[in-house]
């Protein structure tokens, strides 16, 4: 010891004992090779066995040692691969989760074009109005379905509400065009034919914004239900989107926003 004298703090002091006796017990309970021969010739055992044991036991040890070293390695690479499968999970968690979002984000996109198409036609109703007054004044009725058609239109709030008013302007509209063709004075004034124009023209465009409306989701409704892709959907709740139908008669059921 370099300073016997050094002093030693108290609270270690007992810790320091400890350890020495034990030090200290493992050097009295270990023997050297001549004592482990002369206690083989007590026993009448050759010299040569008593080697030949000690080589063998001292292989299994190491032997042992080394295998607890492999296991000790083993749990440490286990762990790491652990590590980075939880990590990999997490980006593609992330990932899928963002590219979930983005498209659901396009949907509901293409579904407010569509509504501006739609909400474009509801006003073109007033006009219509103003022409069937002007050429068929008997006509109450089919004034009166066309300014409830608009009013449903205008007192929806959900998309839901808003198809199913779509479907009372577009009978509305029909019927329009079905009293405008078998009048030919309505048919034949300039008012009449602007406003054909302008719903062929709108009509038009609503085709164009709910074709990109149902690519949209059926780009999205192709992620939703791929597997993996499933899960992660599952468990933040995207559902499956339902196509804008066409028809007069099935009222699509569009997103909520």
């Amino acid at each position: 010891m370099n300073n016997p004298h050094k002093k030693i703090p108290e609270e270690i002091a007992p810790e320091v004992l400890e350890l020495a006796s034990r030090y200290y017990a493992n050097h009295t309970q270990s023997y050297s090779v001549s004592e482990l021969v002369a206690a083989g010739k007590e026993a009448d055992i050759p010299a040569e066995f008593i080697q030949q044991a000690i080589q063998d036991v001292q292989a299994k040890h190491k032997q042992q040692q080394e295998q607890q070293k492999r296991l000790v390695h083993l749990r440490q690479r286990l762990l790491l691969a652990g590590v980075g499968i939880v990590a990999a999970l997490t980006i593609w968690c992330g990932w899928t989760y963002n590219s979930l979002q983005s498209s659901n984000t396009k949907v509901d996109a293409a579904w407010a074009q569509v509504e501006n198409q739609l909400q474009r036609r509801a006003d073109l109703i007033p006009n219509l109005v103003n022409v069937t007054k002007a050429y068929a004044k008997q006509e109450k009725e089919l004034v009166s379905l066309l300014v409830r058609s608009r009013q449903a239109y205008l007192q929806a709030t959900t998309p839901n509400q808003k198809a199913v008013a779509t479907v009372q302007i577009n009978q509305a509209i029909d019927r329009f065009r079905d009293y405008a063709f078998a009048h030919p004075q309505l048919q034949s004034s300039q008012l009449f034919t602007n406003l054909q124009y302008e719903l062929t023209g709108t009509e038009n465009r609503l085709a164009v914004e709910r074709m990109r409306y149902n690519q949209a989701v059926q780009a999205y409704n192709q992620k939703v239900q791929s597997f993996p892709n499933s899960l992660v959907a599952n468990t933040f709740g995207f559902e499956k989107k339902e196509f804008f139908q066409a028809t007069n008669t099935d009222v699509p059921n569009v997103p909520s926003q």
